[in-house]
Formats: C-alpha cells, sequence, structure tokens
C-alpha cells in the first residue's frame, strides 16, 4: 500500500472509537460457541467496513463533517482524494480479509455465508442504500417511515451483520442466527436513536464533533421528525426490544445485554 494512502488508513482505524459492531460479532460467536481466534479476521472486517463508512460520510458532498472522534476528519487532515481512496480501500481490504481468514480455508462455506451477510449489510439494500435515503430526506420533509428506512439502512444493518455473522462463524442453528439477527436489528436502531438525541442535547466534548447540527441541515432524524420526548420513549422501546430478543439465553448471553445498557445509557 503507498505510504500516503497507508497513513490515511491508519489515521482514521486508530482514532478510536468503541468498536461496537467487532465486539457484537465476537459476543455473538460466543454464546454460539465459537472460537475467537476462527472469528477475529471478521470482527476486523466488519470495523473496516465501518470505519470506511464514516470516511465517506464525513465528505461534502455528504455530511460535510470537520470533526470526527474529537480530531479533523480524514479529509481535513489528508484532503477529499485520499480520503475517498482510503475509504475504497478499507472496504476492499475487508473482503480480503475475511477471503484469506484461515476459517474460510478450513471451512469455506460458514465463511461464505457469513462473507454474504456483510455484503448485503454494507450495499445497496443496506447501509448504501440507507446513506442515499438520508441524503435524499435533505430535500422534502421527511415521515416518521422516511426515518424508520433510513435508520434501517444506513445503522442497523450493520449491527444486524454483526450479530448474525458472529452466531454464524460460531455455528448457530439457524434458529439462532436469526435470533441474533433480530438482536443486532434492534441494537442498531436504538444507537441510532440515541445518537439521534445526542446531536439534540450532547456537546463536542462528549461526541468528538459538531452538535445540533442535523436540525439545522434538515437531517430526517428521530428528534427533528417526531419531537425529543417521542425519540426518548423510542429509545426505550428498542432497548426492551433488544433485551427480549435474547430472552431464549442464559448468562453466556451477558456480554450482549451490557452491550445493550452502554448504548442505551452513551453520551459519546
Amino acid at each position: 500500500m503507498p505510504d500516503r494512502l497507508r497513513n490515511a488508513v491508519e489515521y482514521s482505524l486508530t482514532a478510536g472509537g468503541k468498536r461496537m459492531r467487532p465486539v457484537v460479532l465476537l459476543s455473538a460467536g460466543a454464546v454460539a460457541g465459537g472460537d475467537e481466534d476462527d472469528m477475529l479476521p471478521f470482527a476486523c472486517a466488519i470495523e473496516y467496513v465501518h470505519t470506511y463508512s464514516l470516511i465517506h460520510d464525513d465528505l461534502p458532498a455528504m455530511d460535510d463533517d470537520d470533526f470526527r472522534r474529537g480530531r479533523p476528519t480524514l479529509h481535513k487532515a489528508f484532503d477529499e482524494a485520499t480520503a475517498i481512496l482510503a475509504g475504497d480501500a478499507l472496504l476492499t481490504e475487508a473482503f480480503r480479509t475475511m477471503g484469506e481468514s484461515p476459517l474460510a480455508g478450513r471451512e469455506p462455506a460458514r465463511a461464505i455465508r457469513a462473507i454474504a451477510l456483510l455484503a448485503r449489510a454494507a450495499g445497496a439494500a443496506g447501509m448504501v442504500g440507507g446513506q442515499n435515503l438520508d441524503v435524499d430526506a435533505e430535500r422534502a420533509p421527511a415521515s416518521r417511515a422516511d426515518v424508520e428506512a433510513i435508520h434501517e439502512g444506513k445503522t442497523a444493518a450493520l449491527f444486524r451483520a454483526a450479530a448474525g455473522m458472529g452466531a454464524l462463524l460460531g455455528g448457530a442453528s439457524d434458529e439462532v442466527v436469526a435470533r441474533m439477527c433480530g438482536y443486532g436489528r434492534a441494537l442498531g436502531l436504538l444507537f441510532q436513536v440515541t445518537d439521534d438525541i445526542l446531536d439534540e442535547t450532547g456537546s463536542f466534548e462528549e461526541m468528538g464533533k459538531a452538535v445540533a447540527k442535523d436540525r439545522s441541515r434538515g437531517k430526517a432524524t428521530w428528534p427533528v421528525v417526531c419531537g425529543l420526548d417521542a425519540s426518548i420513549l423510542r429509545a426505550e422501546s428498542l432497548k426492551d426490544e433488544a433485551l427480549a430478543g435474547l430472552s431464549a439465553f442464559g448468562p453466556e448471553a451477558d456480554a450482549l445485554r451490557e452491550i445493550v445498557r452502554v448504548v442505551s445509557v452513551r453520551r459519546t
């Protein structure tokens, strides 16, 4: 990898963040009895995909943000062309990492199912499609259904994939995989609604990026479309839904339950 491109990729990957999606993947895999060494390449891959999406989301043509995680966004620290290429590199590197993983060599059918789950979640049927809806919603008044569709794609899809991939890689049954996907979807929606609330009530120091920007840009968020009180109630409902999705599991799913708690009370 050329030095400047490598430096740009490392700038974004090492900027911090909660690593929530890979933690969900590893925790869901642990419930299914999976081997962490087998799952780690896939956990890295989903963080690569998430990081690429943030790099592109911050670009002037998208959300036009100057700060991410308390420091200049990649296109500000380097330049727009390098930011685009760094995002492209991370996205493709994610699939190389999974394809060359030890599990893919040993159990290709299981790895392929997990790779396909991530590809669907990251693409036009998931994150990219959700981002497109998000951009379109700035051009006309949005409804609650519009907000739900945006959140399902741009955020919930990747969380759903993380939980489902973990279960798949751990060797779980189709029923357990489906339960984990439901949990991941609810967790992702909770994460996004909480993020929307924090944009209204948080500070730069807490968020590491500009706040109160969504409303000024006419973004389709829960507080903008439904109000802050309704957003708080929605978050509580999604918290309950995520926890209910784990009701069939015992203490082995406690890490996943703790993730729900952390997301529901986060201020960053």
